[in-house]
């Protein structure tokens, strides 16, 4: 018997060995050289000619050989994944947070997805948008929204004023000069309307993700500390083609 969590350990490495191994076979059996041979010897045609040594090249590659490599080496890797697939068949963890179950035997590749999935969840909650907190906000029931306190602001308005500066004379008339003066004409009443969230209620759902987060990683590494058989399958599949 054998944990889950050991073959999920020692899958990344088989797999980088075999297609390593396999892509070295896969050459092995192109080079035409290597499954080539031959034998050669030279007679003269005179008893007196000229004597030359034989010639021979050896057989380096035989593909036979390279099948049962090829064989072996898949081998491990099918068996390997075969463990691992029917152990996540097989190993299951409930979620629980607070006590409360919110998946009952949830197999591992579901765990694995929700893992990915509330890391996503994680971010987006993060960053969403947040109330101005330089404001007073209280919920609007009427526009479904938070709403600010009134607050009332002046409309100006430039009039033109003369001013003075020196007074009409027999000989000289008046000197004015003209100025504006800024005069309230009305009252701005501004109530500020917002869909974004407090900044505690978003810290609060933060937390609640977070802590979902660290249930499912529990209970994925419960299921995978579940035993398993370890499964011999390649040897079995690859007598059929290879046999």
């Amino acid at each position: 018997m054998t944990r889950l969590n050991q073959i999920v350990a020692v899958e990344q490495s088989v797999k980088t060995k075999t297609s390593r191994e396999i892509t070295d076979h896969h050459h092995r059996v192109q080079k035409a050289a290597l499954l080539s041979g031959i034998t050669r010897t030279y007679q003269p045609k005179d008893d007196d000619g000229e004597q030359l040594p034989p010639e021979s090249t050896k057989v380096q590659v035989h593909a036979d050989q390279v099948l049962e490599d090829v064989a072996k080496t898949l081998t491990r890797l099918f068996d390997v994944t075969a463990t691992k697939d029917f152990g996540n068949a097989e190993a299951k963890a409930n979620v629980v947070v607070d006590g409360n179950v919110l998946v009952y035997d949830a197999p591992v590749p579901f765990l694995l997805f929700l893992e990915k999935q509330l890391t996503d969840v994680a971010t987006f909650v993060r960053k969403l948008p947040t109330l101005d907190p330089a404001e007073n906000w209280t919920v609007d029931t009427a526009s479904d929204a938070f709403k600010t306190d009134t607050s009332k602001t002046t409309r100006t308005k430039k009039v033109p004023r003369n001013h003075v500066k020196a007074p009409a004379t027999d000989k000289h008339p008046a000197q004015v000069e003209l100025y504006y003066e800024d005069v309230v004409v009305g009252y701005w009443s501004t109530v500020k309307f917002s869909g974004a969230l407090p900044a505690a209620r978003v810290r609060e759902l933060s937390e609640r993700v977070d802590k979902l987060q660290t249930a499912v990683k529990f209970a994925r590494e419960q299921a995978n500390s579940t035993e398993v058989d370890d499964l011999h399958v390649g040897a079995t599949i690859f007598g059929y083609p290879f046999g």
